[in-house]
């Protein structure tokens, strides 16, 4: 049943690589702990005390919050998917309750950080300078996603028009626009690549020509983050928090912004804001006569 949920969610529901890593360990957790504490290797028989006793070990564990919410919601979308498929009756996650998530503010560089990491870090001469200087430029200009990034094909680049074209989340394209800028470090990369004779339909590739992994990218990001700044994560994602966060304290738009990133919610946007507020706060403080 594990198989069948995984391919739903691979090919009816459009889930990305990383988010079934994350389906399948969170579901292969919850039958090792039926089968070690009710002796059943059938998540399908599991009741709603059975699952409830597992989120409290998960809490008495100190697991953080936003973790366990990650859980119950994999196990929500796993008894639909059984309920679907005539599999149960009934849904045992209908009386379960996730916990409250506290509520963090979005990690983000700052912009004197950013400018000295384009122009004070030196990157190496050659095809891997060329390729993570263009990584680097392109997260902080467009806020795309890392699994964006990777499935970016080379015909996506569109250079001429100043656009690149991404595939998000349950497989829904949006057009991003792109500085002129980069069109230059996207032209140097590309000759780069003709150079080594590098041939693929994906437009990041390593030097054996084969395309970037996961891994590889979130390195490269660490990498040169670690030299402008000393935020404990430095990952693609806080480059799509800073992206976020510049463009509002600078006026865009949230509705634009939204689309931008690919939201579905303007309620996932709208957590940006805070940042915007907070710093609005310290202005009002410092410059009001009676601040």
């Amino acid at each position: 049943m594990l198989e069948r949920f995984l391919e739903y969610l691979r090919f009816e529901k459009k889930f990305s690589p990383h988010t079934l890593v994350s389906y399948r360990n969170d579901a292969e957790q919850f039958a090792a702990f039926l089968k070690d504490t009710y002796e059943t290797e059938k998540p399908e028989q599991a009741t709603a005390p059975m699952i409830r006793s597992w989120m409290a070990q998960l809490m008495q564990e100190k697991m953080a919050a936003r973790s366990v919410i990650r859980k119950a919601s994999t196990l929500r979308t796993f008894y639909k998917f059984l309920l679907r498929e005539g599999v149960i009756t009934t849904n045992p996650m209908q009386k379960i309750s996730a916990p409250k998530a506290p509520k963090r503010l979005p990690v983000f560089v700052n912009k004197k950080e950013m400018e000295s990491l384009f122009t004070q870090v030196e990157f190496p001469e050659g095809y891997e300078g060329k390729r993570d200087r263009l990584i680097l430029e392109m997260f902080y200009a467009t806020g795309i996603r890392r699994a964006e990034i990777i499935s970016l094909k080379d015909a996506d680049v569109n250079i001429y028009n100043l656009t690149i074209k991404v595939l998000g989340k349950r497989n829904k394209e949006r057009i991003i626009p792109i500085m002129p800028f980069l069109k230059n470090y996207a032209e140097e990369y590309r000759s780069e690549k003709k150079r080594l004779g590098l041939k693929n339909e994906k437009f990041f590739l390593n030097e054996n020509g084969s395309p970037l992994y996961d891994k590889e990218v979130y390195r490269i990001v660490k990498k040169y983050l670690g030299n402008v700044t000393t935020l404990q994560k430095k990952s693609p994602h806080v480059l799509r928090h800073t992206f976020a966060t510049h463009i509002l304290d600078n006026g865009a738009d949230i509705n634009a912004v939204k689309e931008l990133l690919g939201h579905a919610n303007l309620s996932a946007t709208q957590v940006y804001t805070h940042n915007t507020l907070e710093k609005l706060k310290r202005v009002h403080k410092q410059a009001h006569p009676r601040g």
